[in-house]
């Protein structure tokens, strides 16, 4: 499933468990400001852990899995 919406969504998500896994692009684009996605949410505690990374052309590919 894929879920849709800003970052206090994916919050409520991870807060609640509901999420397994996580692919993040990350972009060195600066939008100026915004939320932050992981405020308030530690991530470590909650299970989750780094899988793999891969290195794009215009963007880092993170994995997070919840073990």
């Amino acid at each position: 499933m894929r879920i849709g919406g800003g970052a206090s969504v994916l919050r409520q998500y991870l807060a609640a468990g509901e999420i397994d896994e996580m692919h993040l692009a990350v972009s060195p684009v600066l939008l100026g400001e915004g939320e932050n996605l992981f405020a308030r949410i530690n991530l470590h505690q909650l299970g989750y852990a780094p899988a793999r990374t891969v290195a794009g052309e215009n963007a880092t590919h993170v994995f997070i899995i919840k073990r």
